[in-house]
């Protein structure tokens, strides 16, 4: 499933500190140990709809990746470095995969 990432997200991407690379997505995508949660807040709401889960690069750096599935494609809408409330929520919900 190929990753698609815009040239504004990988510019958002680019502008995290420290930055966030297309790398870092893909080795999260990997590592990830539970399921994928659905973001059903109002505003925040898309067809098809937003995804979102938590997970480790490979070194450690732990990761909040947010994207849509289309087809047979994953677009990414963005990832960063999740807060407490962000991790607690994900693994209150998520189950093992």
């Amino acid at each position: 499933m190929p990753l698609e990432i815009s040239n504004g997200v990988r510019r958002k991407l680019a502008s995290k500190e420290p930055p966030v690379t297309e790398a870092e997505i893909v080795e999260c995508f990997a590592n990830r140990l539970s399921k994928y949660l659905y973001d059903v807040r109002e505003d925040n709401k898309t067809n098809p709809p937003t995804r979102w889960f938590v997970a480790e690069t490979d070194y450690g750096r732990k990761l909040k990746v947010v994207f849509m599935s289309i087809g047979d494609n994953i677009v990414i809408k963005t990832a960063f470095e999740p807060n407490p409330d962000e991790i607690r929520i994900y693994n209150k919900f998520s189950q093992p995969t």
